[in-house]
């Protein structure tokens, strides 16, 4: 054995003597490869390339090097608003919300109050992402989130309305790539809402395969304002188009041939991104789609022939053909924002609202926030929900610091909507009936309607976790393989051997290094992956666990490239799980990050606790899911034995921190308030949310007169037969024994109008008609019903 030792040591002390000698590497080892991999190696497309180089590698590369550094987290700035951010936030889209009622706007007007939109423009939301110097607010991309979160919670085409102009549409492709004609034209008046901005990419043939559009133009001469000019005729058909029905501009992309040669020698440009008057001949719009009740306007838009000037091209000439980069370059920024925004938005008001309403509404005698069963999804709402806001945050921050990081954007574009789904559907679960009865009365059953909508758009989630996070992760924020791979294109074979042997050994030692690291991190449980800075010592675990998890994702990765190559792209399975490793970490890191700037507030500790644990659970299932299903079976085991050999590290959240994090959304203050800090939360008592609130202090506030009423009625004090002595009319039996003074019944009387006003659903006439019936509704609640007497001989 000691032999074997020896000579085993002998030949790793060989290999690397021969390997630092590169003169030798490259004649016997690199060039053979090279050759080998020029030849297997697919080439890419112009779209291809394109998509994968979009955007910029952040701390998702931190992750695929299977080091991240608890230092290099805590140093990312935590983002804040300015003063003017804030009080915008504050004031304007306070008072915006306040104009906006989702009954009246889904069911009776289909659209936002006209003072609504009056008062988007005046004060210039479509503008949030315009600089001032064009008239725009300048905000960061934290404020613009920030934004969409809050009215998100109030309602959905509210946010979709602000949203869309401020993400993927002609503002940002204009700031990045128009011409400064196009920019002083269109930037002040979009900043003023004078233009109101739409853009269409997506149609019937090609949805998420965007690259296929079969919408085209053709490049040639015509007439445009008196003059004969080069140009371009434009045909397209596009749908789920939002703004398109009411927008004044529209951003249109199509693949732009030059059969001629007007503009060259090459008769297929490619993607190309223009901008079109909605007013200019031959432009369809005006209908429109209705996305599950929603409301925001979006629909359809086509064009047959439509001549334009090539000057329409957002960036001018030079530009056509470049359309798919810039909308793979600004989608990486959008997506990072719109829809995270929207569904923690969604997420705070459930959480909010849910766990309010749990403590008023009683069964059994009992506050139905105390049953286990309720407890649960309780815990889910709260925990999710700060996990959710602590990757928006963490993400929109990400942005302000100059990244465009695309592979982020698909993990929290396709993890923060489904966890919204979770959210929205356990607040269901919990309202029940409340819920299900759709009024003026309900404060989540259109959420719970609408939450299709965002996990279909801007990349339909079965596509971004199956194809893209992983897909394009491997390859983007891999420290190597996009290098061997534009080594092995490149057009000088002499630069690109040059290139590859660089980029290959420096694969195989990021291969070996951390293969030997979560090897030994297995072994050990992560004992020797200690944090490289002070961290809270009740995270310091978790610290651990991502070092370790990181370096297995790392390893895992790499051998399931090297094993299964071009044909784990047809893996979707197996990519998708790979994918659901590196969300998790994110997730997991968003999160630690979260707790630790915010001062690592004790009271949240269990939320904290509770969502690194169960995103630590699904990257584990993630791996082992992995496992069970590669192809090669040894290899399979050796990694199970190398990488988890002790078996699953993490166990779901335990009954009693699911009640710690449960019991924490249901106080007042603090923790609540940290949860659901961007929700809009009105206090009119004719609000729903509004009146859940009020209800909520009344029960709080009550508890000590409910403590001493049951102690009444065990003592059998309560009259026997007095038919007041029900669920409902209690306190009138007590107050009429003795048991409570005339101004301690008033009080819970005043209280129990609060419950009646919560619990209490919507019913309308036989012969409501919806929009147009003209009925006010905002009163169509039941009245609560006077309580029986003991006269009356109920």
């Amino acid at each position: 054995m000691t032999i074997v030792l020896i000579l085993i040591v002998l030949a790793l002390i060989a290999a690397t003597i021969l390997l630092k000698n590169r003169s030798w590497r490259t004649r016997r080892l690199s060039r053979p490869l090279y050759q080998v991999f020029r030849r297997i190696l697919p080439r890419m497309s112009d779209t291809e390339r394109e998509a994968l180089e979009a955007g910029t590698v952040w701390w998702d590369g931190a992750l695929f090097s299977g080091r991240p550094s608890a230092r290099a987290l805590h140093a990312i700035p935590p983002p804040r608003l300015t003063d003017e951010e804030q009080s915008f936030l504050d004031h304007e889209v306070n008072t915006l919300c306040a104009m906006v009622h989702d009954w009246q706007v889904t069911r009776k007007d289909l659209d936002l109050p006209p003072e609504a939109w009056d008062y988007i423009k005046a004060h210039r939301f479509f503008g949030m992402i315009i600089p001032k110097e064009y008239g725009g607010l300048g905000f960061s991309a934290s404020a613009h989130s920030a934004v969409v979160t809050r009215l998100a919670s109030r309602n959905s085409a509210l946010s979709a309305t602000v949203m869309v102009p401020n993400s993927l549409g002609p503002a940002e492709l204009l700031l990045k790539y128009g011409t400064d004609e196009q920019k002083n034209h269109y930037l002040p008046r979009l900043a003023r809402g004078e233009e109101i901005p739409a853009f269409g990419l997506t149609s019937p043939w090609a949805g998420s395969d965007a690259a296929a559009i079969p919408d085209h133009g053709i490049v040639c001469k015509g007439e445009w304002q008196g003059q004969e000019v080069m140009g371009m005729r434009v045909t397209w058909d596009k749908r789920y188009i939002t703004l398109g029905p009411v927008c004044t501009v529209l951003g249109l992309a199509f693949h732009l041939y030059d059969p001629d040669a007007l503009l060259g020698d090459q008769p297929d440009l490619g993607i190309t991104c223009a901008l079109v008057p909605a007013h200019h001949p031959g432009v369809e719009t005006g209908r429109r789609h209705f996305p599950l009740d929603a409301m925001f306007m979006n629909g359809p838009t086509r064009g047959h022939d439509v001549f334009m000037p090539l000057d329409f091209i957002i960036g001018g000439p030079e530009r056509a053909g470049q359309g798919w980069r810039m909308l793979m370059e600004c989608l990486a920024a959008g997506r990072s924002i719109s829809l995270p925004s929207s569904y923690v938005g969604m997420a705070q008001l459930t959480a909010r609202a849910v766990g309010a309403y749990s403590v008023v509404r009683d069964q059994f005698r009992t506050r139905i926030h105390k049953f286990e069963g309720i407890i649960e999804p309780l815990a889910r709402i709260a925990a999710h929900t700060y996990l959710m806001d602590a990757a928006r945050t963490m993400t929109a921050g990400a942005l302000d610091l100059g990244e465009q990081p695309a592979v982020v954007s698909a993990i929290v574009k396709y993890h923060v909507t489904e966890r919204g789904r979770t959210v929205v559907n356990d607040g269901m679960d919990v309202i029940g009936g409340k819920g299900i009865i759709l009024g003026p009365q309900n404060f989540l059953g259109r959420a719970y309607q609408q939450i299709p909508v965002g996990i279909t758009v801007e990349g339909a989630n079965i596509l971004t976790r199956s194809l893209i996070i992983f897909g394009q992760g491997a390859i983007r924020c891999h420290p190597y393989v996009l290098a061997e791979m534009r080594a092995a294109q490149a057009s000088d074979p002499d630069q690109g051997l040059a290139d590859f042997d660089r980029a290959f050994w420096g694969h195989m030692r990021h291969t070996t290094g951390n293969g030997l690291r979560a090897t030994l991190h297995g072994w050990t449980g992560a004992w020797f992956a200690g944090p490289d800075t002070a961290v809270a010592p009740e995270m310091t675990r978790y610290y651990r666990q991502l070092t370790r998890f990181s370096a297995a994702f790392a390893t895992l990765a790499d051998v399931a490239m090297l094993v299964l190559g071009g044909s784990l792209k047809r893996r979707e399975s197996i990519s998708a799980r790979l994918g659901d490793v590196l969300s998790q970490l994110y997730l997991v890191s968003a999160t630690l990050k979260r707790y630790q700037d915010e001062g690592r507030q004790t009271a949240d500790a269990p939320l904290a606790h509770w969502a690194i644990q169960d995103a630590f659970c699904r990257a584990q299932e993630a791996f082992f899911g992995v496992l069970q299903n590669f192809p090669n079976r040894m290899i399979a085991s050796l990694l199970r034995g190398l990488l988890f050999p002790w078996g699953r590290p993490f166990k779901a959240p335990s009954d009693a921190l699911s009640a710690a994090v449960a019991e924490a959304l249901c106080q007042p203050g603090g923790t609540r308030d940290r949860l659901t800090h961007t929700a809009y939360v009105p206090t009119a008592l004719e609000e729903p949310v509004g009146a859940i609130e009020a209800a909520f202090q009344a029960v709080l506030d009550s508890l000590p007169l409910d403590a001493r009423m049951r102690e009444f009625e065990k003592a059998g004090k309560v009259p026997t037969g007095d038919p007041r002595a029900n669920v409902r009319d209690m306190a009138d039996a007590i107050h009429a024994a003795g048991g409570l003074s005339d101004e301690e019944h008033a009080l819970i009387r005043a209280r129990n109008a609060l419950r009646d006003r919560v619990i209490g659903v919507d019913d309308f006439a036989p012969d409501f008609e919806g929009p147009s019936h003209t009925e006010e509704l905002a009163d169509s609640a039941p009245p609560s019903p006077e309580p029986p007497t003991a006269e009356s001989g109920h």
